[in-house]
């Protein structure tokens, strides 16, 4: 997790949103690794040569939920040191507790946010968790 320009693995379903993130995070200087379903994204670390700084998840997927993702993220110890930041459409408190139990960092409702305000949030993210 030490190169020089950030990365992030985005897992989100809708596809228009996916490519929007994306879009916007490598026009702020960060790479984006775009997925499109959990089983994507799982398939995709065991392929990657080089982990990345962090995972931007939407909490519902049609393949599994943020639950389901974060626990298959527990199989494997290097993607443990993956800091995770749920974004979600849903929020209760029960979920939000759930998920960072599970080792998320960080909980946004996308509805707080608009997609401008989220890239400096995980710049920041990313900052805050280098290891």
């Amino acid at each position: 997790m030490s190169k020089q320009k950030p990365t992030i693995m985005i897992v989100e379903d809708e596809w228009l949103l996916l490519q929007a993130i994306s879009k916007k995070l490598e026009l702020n200087g960060i790479t984006a690794i775009p997925c499109s379903s959990g089983k994507e994204a799982i398939g995709c670390l065991d392929n990657l040569s080089e982990l990345p700084d962090a995972i931007w998840l939407d909490y519902q997927l049609k393949d599994m939920d943020g639950i389901e993702f974060l626990g298959r993220l527990k199989k494997k110890e290097t993607w443990t040191q993956i800091p995770v930041i749920v974004v979600s459409n849903s929020a209760s408190e029960n979920k939000i507790n759930n998920m960072l139990a599970l080792g998320a960092k960080r909980y946004l409702l996308k509805a707080e946010y608009r997609l401008d305000e989220l890239i400096p949030i995980m710049k920041q993210f990313i900052e805050e968790n280098k290891s």
